[in-house]
């Protein structure tokens, strides 16, 4: 059963500590606020995780879809509890609200990331810049998805602009309700691997599931026709196996991305920039008005659009403001706790 779900010998030598504890090995398959469905040789079970598991592990190590977990099974229950998390080979993340260090793990173990879009008026190019350097730095292999291919004004244009923006990303052109672009957007999820989509509440996600499942499954509402903003309508990650082998997991719209560590993937979104950074003349160059700028020129010459050096320039002082306020809070705790340990000491010398 498990083998269906990407089950591998490197996950058996990983596991084999815990099965020598008497454990069983799962993968989760969905994930709610009230606790998880784990895929087992057994099928499929209600798990929750242990307090242990949760009292020691951060918000990023708590049991997310796609994680491979440890199990201790409830004697003729269909249930079971979470005792550990076999490491993650990839993990799509970003900076969770109201935090500079916290990181949330939207899904984990991934081989591909499907950043989808809808062809209409909520197409955003700079939305989709973020989230392709999310996909990068996950580790999966981003590919662009561009949905609702029917509702498009201008298809080719469209088309043209994202492939310009997404440098060496594939791009695929859908209609789910059509049929149109089905098999070329499953060519790029071979049998046994998982990819997960990623994209704004509206762009079609579960549409998109449903049809590549070939039937209803997942829950679907039509956008606002007042202003093609989408309606949330999954309330929960779910991973589920296509019918070609291939895996898939459905999350809830993400409006916006927060990036944290994410310098590796924004080199690979932006890639062209970086080129011209490289080939200015001064290696400390601003890019303002020093001679020889080539990053200025490009942009006089039209080469280089203002928007999205705005945008590279927005992601890169955002990277470097959550690296900087994640530094004094560390610089700050390491104080408090030096002042702690100082005032102990001084009150076991006064207590002799």
């Amino acid at each position: 059963m498990i083998e269906q779900y990407g089950w591998s010998d490197l996950l058996a030598q990983a596991f084999a500590p815990h099965a020598r504890a008497g454990l069983t090995p799962g993968r989760v398959v969905v994930q709610q606020r009230n606790g998880y469905r784990v895929l087992a040789d057994q099928g499929e079970l209600r798990a929750k995780a242990a307090g242990r598991l949760m009292h020691e592990a951060g918000e990023a190590g708590h049991p997310v879809v796609g994680d491979w977990v440890a199990l201790s099974l409830e004697p003729g229950q269909r249930s079971a509890t979470i005792h550990a998390i076999l490491p993650r080979r990839t993990a799509f993340v970003r900076r969770a609200a109201h935090s500079v260090q916290d990181v949330q793990v939207i899904a984990a173990n991934i081989d591909v990331a499907f950043v989808v879009t809808s062809l209409n008026a909520d197409l955003n190019p700079r939305r989709i810049e973020r989230f392709l350097a999310a996909a990068w730095q996950s580790g999966a292999r981003p590919v662009l998805v561009l949905t609702k291919a029917d509702l498009s004004p201008d298809l080719d244009a469209q088309r043209a602009e994202m492939q310009a923006l997404a440098a060496d990303c594939p791009v695929v052109v859908v209609s789910a309700r059509q049929g149109q672009g089905l098999d070329g957007l499953l060519a790029h999820l071979a049998p046994g691997e998982t990819c997960v989509l990623i994209g704004s509440s509206g762009v079609g996600k579960s549409t998109l599931v449903n049809a590549l499942l070939g039937e209803d499954r997942m829950a679907t509402e039509a956008i606002r026709e007042s202003d093609d903003q989408g309606r949330h309508t999954t309330s929960h990650r779910q991973l589920v196996r296509l019918p070609g082998g291939g895996l898939i997991i459905d999350s809830p719209g993400i409006r916006e991305v927060g990036l944290i560590d994410a310098e590796e993937g924004v080199s690979a979104v932006f890639d062209d920039i970086e080129a011209l950074v490289a080939a200015c003349r001064f290696s400390d160059c601003s890019h303002g008005g020093e001679p020889g700028c080539a990053v200025q020129a490009a942009l006089k010459s039209g080469a280089l659009a203002p928007a999205r050096w705005a945008s590279f320039q927005k992601l890169g002082a955002e990277l470097a403001a959550v690296e900087d306020k994640a530094a004094r809070l560390a610089k700050d705790a390491k104080r408090r706790g030096q002042k702690s340990y100082r005032s102990a000491k001084k009150a076991d010398r006064d207590a002799g």
